[in-house]
C-alpha cells in the first residue's frame, strides 16, 4: 500500500485556510510542559538503561560477540535521542529553557550534533522546507540508485559528515549560508568546547585501559543509525517541493514503539505546519489536521517500499 494522497482540493490550502476555532484550539495545544518532558525522558533513558545493562550481563557471561544484539537495540535507543535533541533545540521538550539546554546538550555529544548548531541548521530547513537551494537537508548528492540507497541507510554518510563538520566548524570554518555572522562565533566556540570533551573522554578511556566508550556508546550507534536513517528518509521524501507545509511534509502512521522512541515525530506534517506544538500534544494536533494533510503514509515499511519502486523505474502509485 503507498501512501495515502489527498488531492490538494481536500487537503487545503496550508495553515492559512484554518477557521478561528481550529487556530484557537491549536494555540491551546502550544504549552510545552516539564512534567510531560520528564515522562517521556524517563521512559527513553530506561530503555538505554536496560539495553545497557542486557550488554553488560551478556558480554560477561558469553564475551563480546554475543553481545553485539543488545549492542544494536541499545544503539536504537541511543540515536533516537536524535528525537529529543530535535524537541528540545525547539525548546518544547520541556517548558524550562534550562531542560531544554541541558537534554539539547548531552543528547548532542552522543550524536556528534551540537545543539547551537543544529538549531541553525534546523530552523533553515522549517522555513526553507524542500525548497531546492535553500533547504540544508536538500544539499548534497540525493539518492537515486540502490547503492546510494544502501550507503544512506548504513549511516556512514552521517557520521562522515558530522565529524567533517564539528572538526571544520572546530578550526573556524562556517560556510553554511544559514551560519550568520550573529551565530557563527558561538557555534564555532560550541564546537571546540565538543572537540575538547571527545578528546578528554578518549584521554581518560586509554589511560585508565577500558573499553566502555567503545561498547556502551561508539559501537552501539554504529550499529543503530540506519534504524534512525529508515525513519527519518520518510519525512519529506517523494512528497513535492514547494512551500505548502500540508504538501511538503509526510505524516507517517506506525507502531506506538516507534512513535514512542521519536517523540512523536511521525505526525511530521503537524510539527511542521505547527511548530510550536509540543511532542505530547501532536496527536491532538493530527486530529484536528488529519483531513489537511495531503500525504499520510500507512507506515515505514509502505514508504520504503514506495521509495525503492520508484528507484527502480517502476511506478510508484498504485
Amino acid at each position: 500500500m503507498a501512501d495515502i494522497v489527498m488531492p490538494p482540493s481536500a487537503a487545503g490550502a496550508g495553515a492559512g485556510t484554518l477557521d478561528r476555532e481550529a487556530r484557537n484550539a491549536l494555540k491551546a495545544l502550544s504549552a510545552p510542559s516539564d512534567a510531560a518532558g520528564l515522562r517521556q525522558l524517563a521512559g527513553h533513558a530506561g530503555l538505554i538503561a536496560l539495553a545497557a545493562a542486557a550488554v553488560f550481563a551478556t558480554q560477561r557471561a558469553w564475551g563480546p560477540w554475543a553481545a553485539l544484539p543488545f549492542q544494536a537495540v541499545l544503539g536504537v535507543f541511543l540515536v533516537f535521542l536524535f528525537a529529543p535533541l530535535h524537541e528540545t533545540i525547539h525548546r518544547t521538550a520541556f517548558a524550562s529553557r534550562r531542560l531544554n539546554d541541558a537534554l539539547a546538550l548531552v543528547a548532542g555529544a552522543i550524536l556528534i550534533l551540537p545543539p547551537q548548531y543544529f538549531r541553525a541548521f534546523h530552523l533553515a530547513h522549517h522555513r526553507y522546507t524542500q525548497i531546492p537551494g535553500q533547504d540544508p537537508e536538500l544539499a548534497g548528492k540525493p539518492i537515486s540508485g540502490f547503492a546510494d540507497y544502501a550507503l544512506y541507510l548504513s549511516g556512514l554518510p552521517y557520521w562522515r559528515a558530522a565529524v567533517a563538520g564539528l572538526t571544520g566548524r572546530a578550526l573556524g570554518r562556517t560556510p553554511e549560508p544559514f551560519l550568520t555572522d550573529r551565530i557563527a562565533p558561538a557555534v564555532v566556540t560550541e564546537a571546540r568546547l565538543y572537540l575538547a570533551f571527545y578528546a578528554a573522554v578518549a584521554v581518560f578511556s586509554v589511560g585508565v585501559g577500558s573499553a566502555a566508550v567503545l561498547t556502551y556508546w561508539l559501537v552501539p550507534v554504529l550499529l543503530g543509525q540506519p534504524f534512525l536513517r529508515f525513519y527519518l528518509l520518510a519525512e519529506h521524501n517523494l512528497c513535492p517541493q514547494v512551500a505548502d507545509m500540508f504538501r511538503n511534509t509526510r505524516t507517517t502512521l506506525t507502531l506506538g514503539i516507534v512513535r514512542f522512541l521519536a517523540w512523536n515525530m511521525p505526525y511530521h506534517c503537524e510539527h511542521h505546519a505547527f511548530m510550536a506544538v509540543p511532542f505530547h500534544r501532536l496527536p491532538d494536533a493530527h486530529r484536528l489536521l488529519r483531513n489537511r494533510i495531503e500525504t499520510i503514509s500507512p507506515g515505514y515499511l509502505p514508504f520504503h517500499r514506495h521509495f525503492i519502486r520508484g528507484l527502480s523505474g517502476a511506478p510508484v502509485s498504485d
